[in-house]
């Protein structure tokens, strides 16, 4: 398809947050600058959008790579090299590394900031023709325990609603999201139907801070940190007990009721109150109010996802669906509220250690001969085993055991967990490689080879966003300088190593049109998509089979209650509470959570570059309790030390009564590079789930110094 001429409109996926609003691009006037508004044909967002995405035009040219970089070494300036050489490079360390180490010695860190083809590439290239399953994605540290919370309870990874269930919902529980800040849209559009109708809407908010989502529910529990679990199962035995079940429900379409049951039995108010640190008359409420009401919806996000139980807190959401029916219908059901823009779409792509495109694993024979069939490889071509997650990664570095390390379109040396032990597991590594559409991040502080990245603006391709909606972002501008799209790289490297044909594209809807192939029959059925099709009648939600009409797609998904189990039924899950994996003690009495602020994303690549964005937070604030504070002789405005067992660093200290005693916070945005550096994710530990392997980044014990003004 022919690029938008500088005098058309565009349309496009929002490249921030999960959520995928549609945005309308106006080309610019004078200078530079393309102006975004909402698009009001898109049917995710119907024209709305927040203060960041309607400032991304303010970002397209600004601290933007535009040529390839080498250094030898990591004390030695970049120096310019031109795609050729570059590509040598790389190409050479990918066959020296595979000759001495194997195909495990490689191992690739992608992202959601991907384009779908992207993805694809990435693990045709890698898993398929290179042998490894070391691909990751920044999906570990977002959503990876909602696809192992879905995949344990309902069969397959894949959110069962659609964002028109915010409008049907009788009750809405919101846990472990702020959803005001971080999926802003869909606040919006909840928040509008609770004002104009307060009745036909019940909110139910689940946090240890007082939000500005949590200022507007109808119930707020400010739960312990860590104590999640436990409030969920207090719940079901008050849903048990209250007699809400929908037994009929139960009987013919789930399976291992009996022992959840049983599990229930012991999770009495007192008990949960006492664990969760709230008033048990407020948990008997909010399960009332569940069981009473016609259409409950759940939402939640990193508060739930980052937890050592994260997988099993998802599976617990799914639990009290489950006990009452709340699934499969329209305003019901578990929702996860995808974090970044296209992490739905590098789930389908199989854009994790473990997974293959289509929904499929690594870890089962048939998919794995699937795709070499379908790639035209031989049989045993793809490993038979999970591939390195993002900290398995980081441990193979320290052990020496990666040649390569290969990092796109994301910037872990902000946002991993336990950094200075990433930061020193990077420099053992012989390539680092870094492909990035910004100058001057913090992980290009490690990497030898720097890759010029066009991004979503300047290349064309698919994102999927949290309700299965796929829209096609059309190329609209020029990428700047030598920058390339990210599957046009993988692809001519494939090319280089000698997969000639099997990468050879005319343009990336050739990418898709072999993606969208292998989804047929799966639970993401998109086999009838094309970027014809979305460009001549918008986006589309899958389940999206071969020859379905524009706009039939699924908007629900397992309406018959049949679920993609071996038995067709969903399964009850009876995990038990552990709490946290770092707890407060005597040595670091608070818990630390980090978050996000309404006006940046993730590590401000792009919204540093926005004035607007950079006044409305001009620094990272630590929110310490009145209480807390006086214990630890703080003042609001003054500064503090925070200290964990790995690192310690400085925060203006904000005085506040909206956060739970014994519970600090801190937002995770400001890294090295930025401004008043605040490098909250120092402070963090890696320990995490053991099924979805996601770290606990909401949570790690710490102690705080008051420190003299300034820090």
């Amino acid at each position: 398809m022919a690029l938008e001429t500088p005098t058309a409109s565009a349309r496009a996926q929002c490249p921030y947050c999960g959520v995928g609003c549609g945005l309308e691009l106006l080309p610019p006037k004078q200078g530079l600058v393309w102006t975004a508004r909402g698009d009001r044909q898109h049917p995710s967002s119907l024209g709305q959008v927040c203060v960041k995405g309607a400032t991304v035009g303010e970002t397209l040219d600004k601290n933007r790579l535009t040529q390839a970089l080498w250094r030898d070494q990591l004390d030695q300036e970049f120096r310019p090299i031109s795609w050729d050489e570059a590509l040598g490079r790389l190409g050479d360390q990918i066959k020296a590394t595979v000759a001495h180490q194997g195909p495990k010695g490689l191992a690739v860190y992608g992202s959601g900031q991907f384009l779908t083809e992207d993805y694809y590439l990435a693990q045709k290239l890698f898993k398929g023709f290179l042998g490894t399953n070391n691909f990751d994605a920044n999906s570990r540290l977002c959503m990876s325990s909602a696809v192992a919370g879905y995949a344990r309870s309902l069969g397959s990874d894949g959110p069962p609603c659609c964002y028109d269930d915010l409008d049907g919902a009788s009750l809405v529980f919101l846990i472990g999201t702020n959803t005001a800040d971080c999926h802003p849209v869909l606040w919006q559009r909840l928040l509008k139907r609770k004002r104009r109708d307060p009745e036909s809407l019940r909110l139910v908010v689940v946090d240890p801070r007082r939000t500005a989502t949590a200022a507007a529910a109808d119930w707020h529990l400010a739960i312990r940190p860590g104590t999640d679990l436990a409030l969920l199962h207090g719940l079901g035995h008050l849903l048990k007990q209250g007699n809400t079940l929908d037994l009929g429900f139960i009987a013919d379409h789930t399976e291992g009721f009996d022992r959840y049951k049983e599990l229930l039995r012991a999770w009495t108010p007192q008990r949960v109150s006492d664990i969760c640190g709230i008033d048990p008359t407020e948990l008997e409420a909010v399960a009332q109010a569940w069981g009473h009401s016609p259409a409950v919806l759940s939402g939640w996000s990193m508060g739930v996802n980052q937890s050592q139980e994260g997988s099993a807190t998802v599976s617990a959401i799914v639990n009290l669906h489950l006990l009452t029916g709340q699934i499969g219908r329209a305003g019901a059901g578990p929702f996860s509220l995808t974090g970044q823009p296209n992490a739905m779409g590098g789930r389908e792509a199989g854009g994790l250690a473990q997974l293959l495109p289509g929904y499929r694993s690594v870890a089962v024979a048939d998919h794995r001969a699937e795709l070499e069939s379908h790639w035209g490889l031989p049989g045993g071509s793809i490993a038979a085993e999970p591939g390195l997650d993002v900290w398995a990664q980081v441990e193979a570095m320290e052990r020496g055991e990666l040649g390569l390390w290969w990092v796109a379109a994301t910037n872990p040396l902000v946002s991993l967990p336990s950094l200075d032990r990433v930061r020193a597991a990077a420099q053992n590594c012989p390539l680092v490689v870094l492909s990035e559409a910004y100058a001057g991040t913090e992980t290009a502080a490690v990497a030898h080879l720097v890759l010029p990245a066009a991004q979503w603006s300047e290349k064309q391709g698919v994102m999927t966003n949290s309700e299965r909606r796929v829209t096609l972002c059309r190329q609209f501008r020029p990428a700047p300088g030598e920058a390339r799209a990210d599957w046009a790289i993988f692809a001519e490297l494939g090319r280089r190593l000698g997969f000639g044909e099997a990468f050879s594209y005319a343009d990336s809807s050739e990418v898709f049109a072999e993606f969208v192939a292998l989804t047929a029959g799966r639970v993401c059925d998109m086999a009838g998509l094309s970027h014809q099709l979305l460009a001549d009648h918008g986006p589309q939600q899958w389940p999206f089979s071969q020859g379905t009409a524009p706009g039939a797609g699924t908007a629900r998904l397992y309406l018959d209650h049949c679920f993609p189990t071996a038995t067709g039924r969903a399964l009850f899950h009876c995990d038990q509470p552990f709490g946290l994996a770092e707890p407060p003690c005597d040595s670091y009495p608070l818990v630390l959570s980090v978050g996000r602020y309404l006006g940046h994303w993730h590590t401000m690549t792009r919204t540093a570059q926005v004035p607007r964005l950079l006044k409305q937070h001009p620094e990272a604030l630590l929110e310490v309790h009145p209480r807390d504070g006086a214990s630890h002789g703080l003042v609001d405005g003054g500064w503090a030390e925070v200290r964990s067992r790995r690192a310690a660093i400085s925060a203006r200290v904000q005085i506040t009564d909206l956060i739970r005693p014994g519970t600090v916070f801190l937002p995770m945005h400001w890294g090295a590079s930025q401004p008043n550096p605040c490098e909250a994710n120092r402070l963090m530990h890696e320990l995490g789930c053991p099924h979805s392997k996601q770290p606990e980044l909401k949570a790690a014990a710490v102690r705080l110094t008051p420190l003299p003004q300034g820090g």
